[in-house]
């Protein structure tokens, strides 16, 4: 994103005095996909990084990949390193006939803070199964091993047939070609492409037909939002608290959402901090009426902090997102 893309979406108060400004970007299209709001450029080039998953997990089973959808579901997740994720990432694994030493994706500690101080405690360190993106790479391994292919650490490049196979489709969802492919966090490639073309991707996988690949990840993440983030994260409590909605969030201060009816939101912090981010989208649905009172009101939270008490809160600014 160039600093031209973006303009100021959210500020921070603390105490009720302003602090900060939130530049950023957010596109909402309505349920023929037009875009009916927008706040910075639309089409602003961005990386989506983790929000691609339910992409990546798109290509997968069409390529072959078939599992269980709790364990699809956290194909598609930036999980929080629980007890039950990393059991899904294990089961994944094993019926591929491997184990995490398997997995090439970066170590970590879980994202949990419970989770990781649990395994300091014990005197664990950093894997690779912790990390929250051990669930697409257990997915990569797996599509790998039903595929024929190669499934050691060459399934990270970017000319291996998985990843190609990811990067041919990605222009069907997005209806756009990818502008760059880089290295993410976590080893695999991030593929970069407009903040519309994200949402249109959303939409796509939102309203896709039963039967269809994209519908097999769609239904997935709708049964089991817990295992795309965890119990406390903002969207495992957006798809909880919004019937149908597909939802993910990225590192770097990206978030989109759909609806089956079409409705469709993509949004990116220029910064890359997140702390603008739940309030934007909350107001981003707000925008296109979009119903949000089922939803946990900690998911649009985000509180400022002082001497360990709330003092403040990020709000957005007053009608951002108005015709």
């Amino acid at each position: 994103m160039q600093a031209s893309d973006s303009t100021p979406v959210a500020y921070t108060l603390r105490n009720g005095i302003q602090e900060s400004f939130h530049n950023g970007a957010v596109v909402c299209l309505e349920r023929d996909g037009s875009i009916v709001f927008s706040a910075g450029s639309p089409n602003a080039v961005i990386f989506p990084r983790s929000s691609t998953k339910p992409f990546l997990a798109t290509a997968m089973v069409t390529a072959g990949l078939k599992l269980p959808s709790n364990l699809l579901a956290l194909v598609c997740a930036s999980h929080d390193g629980r007890p039950e994720h990393l059991q899904a990432a294990r089961e994944i694994l094993s019926g591929a006939g491997l184990d995490e030493n398997a997995l090439c994706n970066t170590k970590d500690l879980p994202l949990d803070d419970d989770a990781a101080r649990e395994v300091v405690r014990g005197g664990g360190i950093a894997t690779s199964l912790q990390m929250n993106c051990s669930g697409k790479h257990s997915g990569m391994l797996a599509t790998c091993v039903a595929c024929g292919w190669a499934h050691d650490e060459s399934y990270l490049d970017q000319d291996h047939e998985l990843q190609r196979c990811i990067t041919e489709m990605m222009p069907e969802l997005i209806g756009e070609n990818v502008a760059h492919i880089v290295t993410d966090g976590c080893g695999a490639p991030a593929h970069a492409m407009t903040l519309v073309g994200l949402a249109r991707g959303f939409r796509a996988v939102a309203i896709s037909k039963t039967g269809s690949a994209a519908r097999v990840v769609a239904d997935a993440m709708r049964e089991y939002p817990q295992m795309v983030g965890g119990p406390t994260r903002d969207v495992t409590l957006l798809m909880s608290g919004i019937a149908g909605l597909v939802a993910k969030d990225g590192a770097e201060g990206v978030y989109a959402a759909a609806l089956p009816d079409g409705r469709a939101i993509a949004l990116k912090i220029a910064d890359g901090a997140n702390r603008a981010r739940p309030p934007l989208m909350r107001a981003a649905l707000t925008a296109l009426g979009i119903d949000i009172s089922g939803v946990d009101p900690h998911a649009f939270a985000s509180p400022i902090f002082g001497h360990g008490r709330v003092v403040g809160e990020v709000r957005v600014i007053d009608n951002l997102l108005s015709s």
